[in-house]
């Protein structure tokens, strides 16, 4: 036995002794953890986008904790158990990539993916090419999978310009039911619009979460300045103008 395979069977049995011996881990179920899976995915991610792989290694373990934390409780229930989990990806793996381990011809990562979403669709009683997408995904990210798998079977743009046109004519049609003030109307124009972007974004290769995610953390850094240069001139925000917090952006935005 490798090192690997005995490190990890060892961290399975600490996590089967916990769920034993510690009140708290004992009281644990999928439900109630759910969150912090989704909380460490994120702190993941954020490590990867920091480059900081220092970071991303802890957050890995965190991942790799609740991986088999889960699988022990499904094991507790009869269930699932890890094995049937790593043997359930590990066939799936090889099942999903024929131009690897079989004998298909593929051309490019595009062909790779069409494949993978044909061979997805086919081993499960989905209805739709759309199937599958998770409802608590960031609205984000959902419509751009959304548009990915549609996008899989050719139904999709084939010029870039296109899709700007159809963004610059959602952003009309916004204007004119702004017009109108109809709030509904401008709640679904509104979507159809950041739909549109998010369309625009995946044909420049650019996810759209991670863009806005950028653009959010420019903004608070930037704002975080503000405060800091009013501090320093002696002022309080909340009694600041407008006029006062513009001119120290702009100075902010001309210094980078």
């Amino acid at each position: 036995m490798n090192k690997t395979n005995e490190l990890f069977l060892e961290f399975v049995e600490i996590v089967r002794k916990l769920r034993k011996e510690c009140p708290w881990d004992r009281e644990q179920t999928h439900k109630s953890i759910r969150h912090n899976l989704i909380e460490e995915a994120y702190e993941t991610v954020e490590a990867i986008d920091k480059d900081d792989f220092e970071e991303l290694k802890k957050e890995l373990g965190d991942l790799l904790l609740h991986v088999v934390m889960h699988s022990v409780m499904a094991e507790e229930e009869n269930k699932f158990t890890i094995d049937e989990v790593i043997s359930g990806i590990k066939d799936k793996l090889i099942y999903r990539h024929p131009h690897v381990f079989g004998n298909v011809k593929v051309n490019g990562s595009k062909e790779v993916k069409h494949n993978w979403e044909k061979l997805k669709r086919s081993e499960s009683n989905r209805d739709s090419v759309i199937s599958g997408i998770p409802k608590s995904l960031p609205a984000l990210i959902k419509a751009y999978r959304v548009q990915e798998k549609a996008g899989s079977v050719g139904f999709d743009w084939t010029n870039i310009d296109d899709v700007w046109k159809k963004v610059e004519e959602e952003i009309s049609e916004l204007k004119k039911t702004l017009e109108i003030g109809e709030q509904s109307k401008i709640e679904e124009e509104l979507g159809d619009l950041l739909f549109a972007i998010v369309n625009y974004s995946r044909f420049l290769r650019i996810n759209p979460e991670s863009a806005l995610n950028k653009a959010v953390e420019k903004f608070t850094h930037r704002f975080q300045l503000i405060e800091k240069e009013l501090k320093a001139q002696g002022k309080d925000i909340y009694s600041s103008t407008l006029e006062e917090m513009d001119a120290i952006w702009e100075k902010i935005k001309k210094e980078k």
